[in-house]
């Protein structure tokens, strides 16, 4: 595909942690954000965790986030193609984006191409060696019988009892993981380097760790992680050749 414009990438906005009250705050300012942007933006990748709950019952889904969800409706009625991965908090999305939004849903990492730069994107949860007890977890919560049993608790009481376990269990937050670990030993430069001997691509964009991330893969490949909007406020963008890590605030 060739753009004439900018592509953006942000994720891990986990809006409705810790509270409502704090997470509207957080909300206002990636609103602001969207209407910065919307000006020269192309294209807009969202790479999951934008809230810090999410689940979709048959005829509910969580209450809040109007003024992120009606601008995301805003900017995709306008032309702005906006794409969507799920993350770990919300990967229990099914089809309310893509109905409501006309926003596109992947559940796995999807190649891209802009201007002749291969890109591979994606949320970055359960990727590469390690974090063994999380991806036994996933599966849990990603098993057709588990997501089965609980829709048949109550709103009113499923979502209040995951919020609770998504902002305290440090295993689903991955509120201990939030430390570089150096370059050789962050496991999704890992993950990579590996995909890099199976298929070129020039830029590796994932979220997930929330650290503006900017490593080298080989002397024309990179990775870039988006970083988060709770401490970082940080995104990428893609210019049509190259592409770099922003601070909102500071562009």
């Amino acid at each position: 595909m060739k753009i004439t414009r900018k592509i953006y990438f942000a994720s891990d906005q986990h809006f409705g942690a810790p509270t409502f009250e704090l997470s509207k705050v957080r909300e206002q300012k990636f609103v602001n954000w969207l209407d910065v942007i919307k000006i020269d933006a192309e294209v807009i990748f969202l790479l999951g965790d934008l809230f810090d709950f999410w689940f979709e019952y048959k005829k509910a889904v969580p209450k809040g986030f109007v003024r992120v969800l009606g601008k995301l409706a805003e900017l995709q009625d306008s032309g702005i193609q906006i794409h969507f991965f799920v993350g770990n908090h919300d990967l229990w999305m099914n089809d309310y984006f893509e109905k409501e939004l006309n926003i596109p849903v992947y559940h796995q990492p999807k190649e891209f191409q802009f201007n002749d730069k291969f890109f591979l994107i994606g949320h970055g949860d359960g990727l590469g060696p390690g974090d063994k007890g999380y991806k036994r977890m996933k599966k849990v919560f990603t098993n057709p019988f588990s997501k089965w049993l609980y829709k048949w608790l109550h709103p009113d009481i499923g979502i209040r009892l995951a919020q609770y376990l998504s902002v305290s269990n440090k295993l689903i937050s991955g509120a201990e993981d939030v430390k570089f670990l150096g370059e050789e030993n962050e496991w999704l430069a890992q993950y990579c380097k590996k995909k890099l001997t199976e298929k070129y691509y020039d830029f590796f964009i994932f979220g997930h760790r929330h650290l503006p991330l900017e490593i080298s893969i080989s002397e024309t490949s990179k990775y870039i992680n988006t970083g988060d909007w709770i401490v970082h406020f940080t995104y990428a963008v893609f210019e049509g050749e190259k592409l770099e890590l922003k601070t909102f605030g500071l562009i």
